[in-house]
């Protein structure tokens, strides 16, 4: 089944892009998501005259998540948290924490975004990948310190 995509799609492609995909797919999920529409000769002439459009719109996207790469890759995010004997945490730091850090610092990331197989347990410095775009993805340093004693 050939779909024209209306909206960018992660793991099939751009906006304006024509896939191919299962027809449980398409019609099941692309369809009443109104995510893609069918590659039928009325679309595809519509599609030809809104292509300029499209590519404004997909450039304008490009060059912000480059700025947003530019920012996130510039940032270390120091969290503290309550450690134990063997330097083992009480708890752990998880994306939603470092959403919050992030966010502190002047960067809106939502925590989905942030790729982080599993909770940090330990304390040290961590490199996390925060997915940012369409195939595009920034690092920050996540620095994990033990918390004062008061």
């Amino acid at each position: 089944m050939q779909l024209i995509l209306k909206e960018t799609v992660e793991t099939l492609g751009q906006e304006g892009d024509i896939v191919k995909v299962k027809p449980g797919f398409g019609r099941n999920y692309l369809i009443p998501q109104q995510k893609a529409v069918m590659a039928t000769k009325s679309n595809l002439a519509i599609l030809e005259q809104e292509k300029a459009a499209i590519q404004a719109k997909i450039q304008k996207n490009q060059e912000e998540t480059e700025a947003l790469a530019k920012a996130i890759s510039r940032l270390t995010v120091v969290i503290e948290q309550r450690v134990g004997e063997d330097d083992k945490l009480f708890g752990s730091v998880t994306a939603a924490d470092i959403a919050e850090k992030i966010q502190e610092l002047g960067v809106d990331i939502d925590r989905k975004k942030i790729v982080l197989p599993e909770p940090i347990k330990t304390l040290g410095e961590r490199n996390v990948t925060i997915k940012i775009g369409y195939q595009k993805s920034a690092v920050v340093k996540v620095q994990i310190i033990p918390q004062a004693v008061e």
